[in-house]
């Protein structure tokens, strides 16, 4: 079945509802970064009102909107159990994006301070779960709370970006991130940057408010339209500004070895696919390795054939996988 078009996608019946009106317990931007650049402002939500913290840390280019399945899932489907904390980063949606260098290090100190406001201050009581961008984010939370962390899930990311294609192709790849292109053409290759082939063509496994769209690469696709075309949310300086951060990112096995021993590297997880196109899964080996390997007590979690976003290709598995975690960390901790 061929992808519907972008116009195909905005006439559709529920491109409306792509992203759900999951209600907020708390919602408020807060001012971060003073002395740092900012002030700036950075939005936030809290779901849910259980025991068990968790803070959702989106990658490149990503909304905390993106998280709305993880965040239906805790905060909400067990909002007594899970407190669910999501917000944007600066450089996207409704936070700040002022055009200055970032770097994953400073975003980080951005999320302490909203740890700090929301009161997540007590040793071992957050779980961390960073995706892409958002995991190098979380590698360095946890280089600067670390007593804080309970658990820290770090999701198909790198501790450092190697080349892992030709010099040439490379380069070209980074300068077609920056030219201009049909609206089409731009979903296309995040399609396939994001999600294996075999998700994509299957049929829409997400639930739906009116009508499924044909295959999940649709409705990947109505969000992502969705996103880009609210006015001010999906910025050319915001991505390019993220996207120095993410690429500067840089963590060597000495401070993966410091990182693992500061969090304790059984409540760390390294979370891959082997058909990640993003971050291509010798990151992740990477990662594993420079924190000193299951042999450690590091958790691997590594998924032959899936895709760059794991949380949305296997949502049940990847919500089993996160319950886990923080249920032997948290007994780790009352013990």
């Amino acid at each position: 079945m061929a992808p519907l078009t972008a116009a195909e996608i905005q006439s559709h019946p529920e491109y409306p509802h792509v992203y759900w009106d999951l209600k907020p317990t708390n919602k408020e931007s807060i001012n971060v970064a003073t002395g740092r650049g900012g002030p700036l402002n950075l939005a936030y939500e809290i779901h849910g009102h259980g025991p068990r913290k968790i803070i959702w840390i989106m990658g490149l280019g990503g909304f905390m909107k993106t998280w709305q399945r993880q965040t239906k899932d805790f905060g909400h489907t067990e909002a007594d159990k899970y407190t669910a904390l999501v917000c944007d980063n600066r450089g996207m949606g409704e936070s700040g994006k002022p055009l200055l260098r970032y770097t994953t290090s400073e975003m980080a100190k951005d999320l302490v301070e909203l740890l700090d406001h929301v009161g997540w201050t007590e040793d071992r009581s957050v779980h961390v779960v960073g995706v892409s961008m958002g995991g190098m984010i979380a590698q360095e939370l946890g280089m600067l709370i670390p007593n804080r962390i309970c658990s820290l899930n770090l999701i198909s990311t790198a501790p450092r970006i190697v080349r892992t294609k030709p010099y040439l192709e490379n380069i070209r790849n980074r300068i077609n991130l920056m030219m201009p292109k049909a609206l089409d053409e731009q979903i296309a290759k995040v399609k396939n940057d994001c999600y294996s082939a075999a998700w994509l063509a299957r049929p829409d496994e997400t639930e739906s408010t009116v009508q499924a769209f044909p295959t999940n690469g649709d409705r990947f696709a109505a969000a992502e339209i969705h996103k880009r075309s609210t006015p001010g949310a999906f910025t050319r300086t915001g991505f390019l500004c993220q996207l120095y951060a993410a690429g500067f990112h840089h963590k060597s096995d000495a401070q993966l070895k410091q990182l693992g021993d500061l969090v304790g590297r059984e409540r760390i997880l390294v979370f891959h696919g082997t058909a990640d196109h993003m971050v291509e899964f010798v990151h992740g080996e990477m990662l594993l390795q420079g924190l000193g390997g299951e042999q450690s007590g590091v958790t691997k979690s590594f998924h032959e054939g899936l895709g760059h976003v794991g949380p949305v290709e296997i949502r049940d598995e990847f919500k089993r996988i996160i319950v886990e975690r923080i249920e032997k960390t948290e007994s780790m901790t009352s013990a």
